[in-house]
């Protein structure tokens, strides 16, 4: 059962009756209009989740009540009908921010799912909202953003161990947020008021480890024109944070153990002794304990530096946190780009639930980034988004892009279904009717 407000507009009597009574039975609470002018004016003092209108009525027509429900409250989904011969109409409401279309004869069973889809949409939501509430709610300050209950784990495990001095190994691959996941300890320690030093093992030269990391005296070597400190010193009081540990070369590796088993150093070309009050967390996207079996990673700065392990899992092993990801960056990005972005379709939003994320949160990340730059309408729509560098609706207008994706979308979901089109209806959310239709138009030639 659904529990929607609906807003029906439509001019002709049988058709408002037709679904007021089917919405009715499907648990929603309905109010008609025979034109768009009312129902506008009764939005502004009423809720309602769904407006359903027609596209083509005298006075007001679909687009313009459209765009007014969207100034009322562009949380409003709107549902657009129209005929088979006007889809160029159903695409405009796209791009002015539709949820969707239908188009007549409405087939009540494929209006049921949209619907159904809508109920979800929102219910997340709120949930998301609800789970926002509840980490600002805690003390935690830290920027992670999630929902699974493998990153709750996690944060969890984080919180308890942010005030112990113990090193820290975060293991997980590019892109997963481990300096996020670091950030997050030093901020809920001890040292939260002392530096946070990051350091990139890969970005180094195998010959400046120790003067990058131990620093340097005024003439330790040419071009040293006066002292520099290292990162060691840099951090006194605070946390080092090693990032691609597994990148630093073995003979500099002895080195390291000693600094973080003795807590004191001295700069290259000097004699002083200077004592480091630093805690250590580092993190790899390699296997280290392999790498010790391979004998290129030292065991005793292994086990000096994987006193606490935390593995951080792929974006694809966890894909409950990719809602809450794409409505954090869409925010994050809107903001930054001066954008109206209101959120993501349906259809994009399925894209990216059945992608791989071979980048992780950092590609997920900049896959948003780039919709928000590129969107022309006021949600994401799979039109906006690029993976692996191509987009996924090729074609020369938005109509063809349209086209292309719908066909795409159908031929993998019979491929799925070893091309039962029963099923593959019901993965699409359409009937069987709509998929017959479809496939006689998309691949009546091939």
């Amino acid at each position: 059962m659904l529990s929607l407000s609906v807003f029906v507009i439509d001019d002709e009597e049988s058709q408002r009756n037709i679904l007021e009574d089917f919405l009715t039975d499907l648990g929603c609470e309905v109010q008609t209009f025979a034109e768009g002018k009312k129902c506008i004016e009764t939005l502004q003092d009423e809720y309602a989740d769904v407006v359903i209108t027609d596209y083509k009525m005298p006075g007001m027509n679909g687009i313009e009540a459209l765009q007014k429900v969207k100034d009322i409250n562009p949380k409003v989904q709107v549902i657009i009908v129209t005929a088979y011969g006007t889809i160029e109409n159903a695409v405009k409401a796209m791009q002015e921010g539709a949820w969707d279309y239908i188009t007549k004869p409405i087939e009540m069973d494929e209006l049921e799912i949209k619907l159904d889809r809508i109920q979800e949409h929102n219910t997340l939501l709120e949930e998301n909202e609800r789970l926002k509430n509840e980490v600002d709610a805690l003390s935690l300050d830290t920027d992670i953003i999630y929902r699974s209950s493998e990153m709750e784990e996690i944060i969890n495990l984080v919180g308890r161990i942010s005030k112990r001095e113990s090193s820290v190994l975060i293991q997980g691959e590019t892109g997963t947020g481990k300096e996020l996941v670091a950030k997050t300890i030093h901020n809920l320690s001890n040292r939260e008021d002392g530096p946070f030093v990051p350091v990139n093992c890969a970005a180094i030269p195998e010959n400046l480890f120790e003067s990058e990391l131990f620093g340097y005296e005024k003439g330790a070597f040419t071009g040293a024109d006066s002292r520099k400190k290292g990162r060691f010193e840099l951090a006194n009081n605070g946390t080092l944070f090693l990032d691609e540990v597994g990148e630093i070369p073995e003979n500099f590796q002895v080195k390291l153990l000693r600094v973080l088993q003795e807590r004191e150093f001295q700069r290259l070309g000097g004699s002083k002794t200077i004592k480091a009050d630093v805690r250590i967390l580092s993190a790899t996207n390699r296997p280290l304990k392999q790498l010790v079996e391979e004998d290129e990673f030292r065991s005793d700065l292994y086990f000096r530096l994987n006193v606490i392990p935390i593995d951080i899992p792929p974006l694809r092993d966890r894909k409950e946190d990719i809602p809450v990801l794409v409505d954090h960056f869409i925010d994050k990005y809107t903001e930054k780009n001066n954008r109206r972005i209101e959120g993501i379709s349906s259809g994009a939003l399925d894209i990216l639930m059945k992608y791989d994320f071979p980048g992780n949160v950092r590609e997920l990340e900049n896959i948003i980034e780039r919709a928000v730059s590129l969107s022309r309408e006021s949600l994401i729509t799979p039109d906006s988004l690029l993976i692996g560098g191509k987009t996924e609706n090729p074609g020369k207008n938005l109509k063809e892009k349209v086209a292309n994706y719908e066909k795409n979308l159908i031929r993998k979901a019979l491929e799925e279904n070893n091309n039962v089109q029963t099923d593959a209806a019901e993965d699409l959310g359409i009937s069987v009717t709509t998929l017959n239709y479809k496939v006689k138009k998309y691949f009546g030639d091939e």
